[in-house]
């Protein structure tokens, strides 16, 4: 009994039980046992067969809790073409599920933490190595299904903190799990915000740094001033970069109608830019569909979308030619590797909105998913609760870490938290 309760502790704390033979687990985690299995009479290991199939057939929430942290830079004050961020001191939230497992599943989630508490809750007596199962209970089991919202910011973020825990317990990075499409992530720095003070040839130094930094591909904002001088700022950067680095531009919805986001477009079309995020309102399907066709300039839109249903409606509505739903926003990875595969019949990629560490394991595990979100390594120096991804020729890392990948350094925990 001892080594069997010696052998779960092991293997919930990421030994790859799920690979191996009761022989080779007991060599990687319980020196003693093995040789018990070694021996010709004991060829069975019942036990810790036993222990293996305990370990990998169910798996339960046994705690919630979220946890506070503020850090004490103030991050500029910045802004795009809809609303302001940043001024203040940065704060991070983690979601905490413990299991019956003796993992625990650590996310930073999406949504207010009540609400995020109360799904989480919702998941007990749910086994959670049944991923969609857990999903479906999250999303149904009310008076009708959540159709959008803030509730769904909570089902993504209950979702991706039950594969934390399943890729823990088999003590696998969950892309693994998911299958391995690619171990080299293509990825854009996401920058270029209007702030005080900043001109173009301030906006220049970034955008360079960032190319610099490794990066071959850059994101900008435009929308909140004047057409002709948001394609000034843009052929501005695209000169300074060079033909080496590709320029996106992000609208964020800001213009308020097709006409006026298709002058903008026409005014920077000669420029090859990768795509033009989010030109009109996320609902105004129509809109998005004749700055489209208007355009020699891909579209991506997505970003503030729901579900495979609200994907489906883009796409059928000829709304984009990317997708960028956000993982956590959309439903969680569950509903990603959905969306995903919808997309995938029409030939459209994807780019999952948001920071890389949600993002990076479903698009390790995708093939219609050739360029991932990320922030340059100087976001870290107002929010430092995770490791910047190295960056290397324009690609990252895809996670070795087993689960998710979004553990917050327990001495970050300890200094910083506030509640």
């Amino acid at each position: 009994m001892t080594d069997r309760r010696r052998f779960l502790r092991t293997a919930a704390s990421g030994a790859a039980v799920a690979a191996l033979t009761p022989l080779a687990a007991a060599e990687t985690v319980c020196p003693e046992a093995a040789a018990e299995v070694a021996r010709p009479e004991a060829a069975a290991a019942p036990a810790l067969r036993s222990a293996v199939r305990d370990v990998m057939e169910r798996v339960e929430i046994t705690a919630v809790r979220t946890i506070r942290l503020e850090f004490p830079t103030p991050t500029p004050r910045t802004w795009n073409a809809v609303k302001s961020s940043g001024g203040g001191r940065p704060r991070t939230t983690i979601l905490e599920v413990g299991t019956d497992a003796g993992v625990t599943g650590a996310v930073i989630p999406k949504g207010p933490r009540d609400l995020v508490e109360r799904y989480a809750e919702k998941a007990r007596g749910q086994n959670l190595l049944h991923t969609e199962a857990v999903w479906e209970h999250l999303y149904r089991d009310e008076r009708k299904p959540v159709a959008a919202g803030l509730d769904l910011h909570a089902i993504g973020s209950v979702d991706l903190a039950v594969w934390d825990v399943v890729g823990k317990v088999m003590g696998l990075p969950v892309h693994r799990i998911l299958g391995t499409h690619k171990t080299r992530l293509p990825v854009y720095a996401a920058g270029g915000y209007y702030a005080e003070d900043k001109g173009i040839p301030e906006l220049v130094d970034e955008m360079v740094g960032y190319a610099e930094e490794g990066f071959t591909v850059v994101k900008m904002k435009v929308g909140w001033l004047d057409a002709p001088e948001d394609a000034a700022r843009v052929r501005a950067v695209c000169e300074a970069v060079g033909p080496g680095v590709r320029v996106m531009v992000d609208a964020n919805n800001g213009y308020r109608s097709a006409f006026e986001a298709i002058r903008f477009g026409r005014m920077v079309e000669d420029l090859d830019l990768f795509w033009f995020e989010e030109p009109v309102a996320p609902d105004d399907l129509r809109g998005n569909a004749e700055v489209r066709e208007a355009l020699d300039v891909p579209v991506c839109a997505g970003e503030n979308t729901y579900t495979r249903w609200g994907a489906r409606d883009l796409v059928d509505a000829h709304a984009c030619d990317w997708l960028n739903l956000d993982t956590i926003k959309a439903g969680g990875i569950s509903e990603m590797r959905k969306i995903a595969a919808l997309a995938s019949a029409y030939h459209m990629p994807i780019s999952p909105h948001g920071f890389a560490h949600m993002n990076a394991n479903v698009v390790a595990s995708l093939a219609n998913a050739p360029i991932m979100e990320t922030y340059p390594a100087k976001a870290r120096d107002f929010n430092p609760a995770l490791e910047p991804m190295p960056v290397t020729d324009g690609t990252v890392a895809a996670p070795e870490e087993p689960g998710v990948g979004m553990t917050v350094d327990p001495s970050l925990v300890e200094r910083y938290r506030i509640s």
